[in-house]
């Protein structure tokens, strides 16, 4: 089991309020990483923030925004077969944050 923290910072922070888009992107992440998505939720705040959270069957990737601050969190919680590595990418390429950070972290079951 392991989990990746993406912050990203974003200059112009409309994709912070574009819960389609993020949706969208979300999705195309979990498909590049083979995940396999089984549903979604989302929420809208009075500031324009979102948080949306994708079920998958290997675990969820979610995303917190905070507009005010140019910012944005993804968590991604694996477990099974899937490239986390290839949705944290992914998510890095299609939103173009300029800057970012992952920590990855690996969770013994033991």
């Amino acid at each position: 089991m392991c989990s990746f923290s993406l912050d990203a910072r974003f200059e112009d922070p409309a994709i912070l309020t574009d819960k389609p888009a993020l949706l969208d992107v979300m999705h195309a992440a979990a498909v590049t990483g083979h995940a396999v998505v089984l549903g979604q939720a989302s929420a809208d705040f009075p500031n324009g923030a979102v948080t949306a959270v994708l079920l998958l069957a290997e675990s969820h990737l979610s995303v917190h925004t905070w507009p005010e601050h140019g910012l944005a969190r993804f968590d991604l919680l694996t477990c099974g077969k899937l490239n986390a590595e290839a949705i944290i990418d992914h998510l890095r390429t299609a939103l173009a944050p300029a800057r970012s950070n992952v920590i990855q972290s690996v969770r013994d079951l033991r």
